[in-house]
């Protein structure tokens, strides 16, 4: 034992010589990023679920709404589904600037991701659908997107089939024709509220220091003395409240109206409601129109133009690598395309026109 001590401290001795020879010391390990607990209060953990009290969740509801939310018969063409805008796989999102609808028409507005979605205090850029059930219904019907006509013909192409007469009266068993427009969203919704993916950035919030690389802990602190939180916090790191797009220097783009379309207000022009941050690593083009791909860009642009700052390229980079932890796990058990209902004869036809 002692004769090991010996080697060990000659070769420690070996070694200190060495790096002087080279006119070297030994380097000490880098000084460990620290978060001050109090910045931390403005965030939450992100919900296991996003429960409703006039939509109950239940597996069977649940059930449904996956099958839904796959189907591509409830649109005109029978080629389009919500999947086709918000592909689950890919963090909800297409990543196109707007989407391919019917007949290959385009929206005017970027498809923002599923995922986490029920939590916003509303739905769309321009906020007008209060929940993700209201959402639902909007797509289906939508000349632009799954062009169905009417709800008859939604109602008619469901119960057409054995499978989803089950499926529905099993997720509202109490109703007497439980195959309505109203249920369909139902069923899509409550899928949706279970769409939620969790990140490093959540156990770091429950007091797990080492979920974060110093480089990320960094990034954070840039954040916030940048003065992202402002917009960005809570469990979603936005979607909970509306801001003007331009608030400090205008925007160089005011085609769209954002929220004024909806209002008719003029005060709601250029408003849109405030993106989450989560898993915006995977969710871009970003902004409501798509127009920007690299998510340094979107920084770079959102100090500018909602804060009145020009952020060095050191910063920018510091921030994307925290935003960048906030990158979560997909579901991939819970989002399986399940296997739909046959058609029947009495099913209708895809239209093309």
């Amino acid at each position: 034992m002692k004769k090991l001590s010996i080697a060990l401290i000659t070769t420690a001795a070996v070694a200190l010589v060495l790096f002087s020879a080279c006119g070297k010391t030994p380097s000490a390990p880098p000084a460990a990023v620290s978060v001050e607990p109090v910045k931390l209060q403005l965030f939450q953990l992100l919900p296991d679920a996003v429960p409703s009290a006039a939509n109950p969740l239940t597996e069977e509801k649940i059930a449904l709404g996956r099958m839904l939310y796959f189907e591509s018969r409830l649109s005109k063409s029978q080629q389009i589904s919500c999947n086709s805008c918000h592909d689950l796989k890919t963090y909800g999102v297409d990543g196109q600037p707007t989407s391919d609808g019917h007949k290959g028409h385009r929206g005017d507005r970027n498809s923002p991701s599923v995922y986490n979605a029920a939590g916003h205090f509303v739905q769309f850029w321009d906020g007008r659908a209060a929940d993700v059930e209201a959402q639902a219904k909007g797509p289906v019907m939508n000349p632009v997107e799954m062009a169905m006509p009417s709800e008859k013909q939604v109602i008619s192409v469901l119960k057409s089939m054995p499978g989803y007469v089950d499926a529905f009266k099993k997720a509202f068993p109490e109703e007497k024709d439980p195959i309505s427009y109203d249920n369909m969203a139902k069923a899509i919704g409550a899928f949706e509220r279970k769409l939620v993916t969790p990140s490093r950035w959540d156990k770091f919030l429950k007091g797990d220091q080492a979920a974060l690389t110093n480089e990320e802990k960094a990034g954070f602190n840039d954040y916030m003395e940048a003065g992202c939180q402002a917009c960005h916090a809570g469990a979603f790191l936005g979607g909970n409240q509306y801001q003007r797009l331009g608030a400090v220097r205008p925007w160089p783009d005011s085609s769209d109206p954002g929220r004024e379309k909806v209002t008719k207000n003029e005060a709601d022009r250029m408003v849109f409601k405030v993106p989450s941050l989560r898993n915006i690593e995977k969710t871009g083009p970003y902004y409501h129109n798509g127009k920007v791909e690299k998510l340094e860009d979107a920084i770079s642009r959102m100090a500018e133009y909602q804060l009145g700052k020009t952020l060095a390229p050191e910063k920018v980079n510091s921030i994307a690598t925290f935003l960048k932890a906030l990158t979560g796990d997909i579901p991939a058990e819970y989002i399986k395309p399940p296997e739909l209902p046959k058609s029947t004869a009495k099913t209708p036809k895809p239209v093309a026109d």
